[in-house]
């Protein structure tokens, strides 16, 4: 089997709230994600998405996708999509960098893989280690009164495992947290993620003055230095995001007891074949994990839920379902949330099938 053309698509995602907002006075109103589809001589056809949080939240973003592209699948033309190590190498050695370019490649190829062995992804990153995968719910940063609200009421459609912007002013955060974990039940999770938007001074001020409270810490410090430094300071549990961006980042903070939990973004490390390596590795050293990606639609929900379901129930923290938070369907089959939980579909590949007539006409890199 051999690649023969790669295609993508450019497809809007309006917000069901209208407007996400993180740290540093980041929001986006409407996401800009990318469908890419990788065809073979065979007649198969794999599908994916990426959709990068803006410009202003990872080294990437959603027109860089695209561009990436047009560099990339020329020169991928010829090769066995189902020769994922090949590939990947390939991939690096002709793209330095930019694993958010390659990701919806690997993954539209595991998707082949998985229509070509007549098996769910799920089953070919490792079996079904769970059924029912809890999820978290991001809450938008906004005053206190508000996001608490917004807990109260997402809690009541099932989630038990929220997730709070903050990364603002210390004082306004610790009182969004405060105000949060209090309307909450003992069993509930709340994760208090501040997408590096803290100083190390107000990230000291801030895990001090929540001290008593049952809350996880993610990510205070742009860099992860600071962020470990933060850590040594605390006695709450510790998540690490934007700094693990790889498998020689994850190896670092496991040998300095930089974290009690990683978030793992497909999309981040380069798709499903990197985040496999890391999600086995944290799976030898017992560190939990969040099993997500930057965002997306439905078929970034579907590669979540694959990996998700593949990884075992006790070191799943949590993963997302992106496509709750869109007004805009782009496939069918894709995993839809039932009382704060997912599961993958027990059907070849990904098991989804883009709604075409809402992508529009292609744009084919290659042929």
């Amino acid at each position: 089997m051999k690649i023969t053309a790669i295609k993508y698509w450019q497809v809007d995602l309006p917000l069901r709230e209208g407007r996400y907002k993180w740290s540093g006075g980041n929001f986006i109103d409407v996401f800009d994600s990318t469908v890419v589809a990788v065809e073979t001589d065979a007649g198969i056809t794999g599908y994916a998405e990426c959709c990068p949080l803006g410009s202003a939240y990872l080294p990437a973003y959603a027109k860089g996708v695209r561009a990436g592209l047009e560099e990339l699948g020329p020169k991928l033309i010829g090769m066995d999509p189902t020769a994922l190590g090949p590939l990947n190498r390939k991939m690096d050695a002709v793209l330095r960098g930019h694993p958010y370019v390659k990701a919806p490649i690997d993954i539209a190829c595991w998707d082949i893989l998985g229509k070509v062995s007549g098996l769910p992804v799920y089953t070919l990153l490792g079996g079904a280690e769970q059924d029912d995968i809890k999820l978290y719910r991001a809450i938008s940063q906004e005053d206190a009164g508000v996001m608490a609200q917004k807990i109260a009421g997402y809690r009541a459609e099932g989630y038990t495992k929220f997730q709070l912007k903050v990364g603002g002013n210390a004082n306004d955060d610790i009182e969004r947290i405060r105000a949060c974990r209090a309307i909450l039940q003992p069993t509930d999770i709340l994760v208090c993620d501040a997408n590096t938007g803290w100083t190390m001074a107000d990230a000291a001020r801030v895990v001090n003055a929540v001290r008593d409270l049952d809350v996880y810490i993610e990510q205070p410090c742009m860099s992860y230095d600071e962020s470990a430094s933060i850590r040594r300071r605390t006695s709450l549990p510790f998540i690490l995001d934007e700094n693990i961006d790889g498998v020689g980042m994850l190896l670092k903070g496991l040998a300095e007891d930089a974290f009690d939990v990683i978030n793992l973004k497909i999309s981040k490390v380069g798709g499903l074949t990197k985040a496999k390596q890391i999600r086995d590795l944290c799976v030898a050293n017992r560190i939990p994990m969040t099993i997500e990606d930057t965002w997306g639609g439905d078929i970034v929900t579907a590669t979540i839920a694959a990996l998700a379901r593949s990884t075992p129930e006790e070191l799943c923290f949590s993963a997302t379902d992106f496509n709750s938070y869109g007004t805009v369907d782009i496939a069918d089959g894709a995993p839809k949330r039932v009382n704060g939980t997912m599961t993958a579909p027990d059907v070849p590949g990904l098991g989804i099938t883009p709604k075409f007539e809402r992508l529009g006409k292609p744009t084919t890199v290659s042929v």
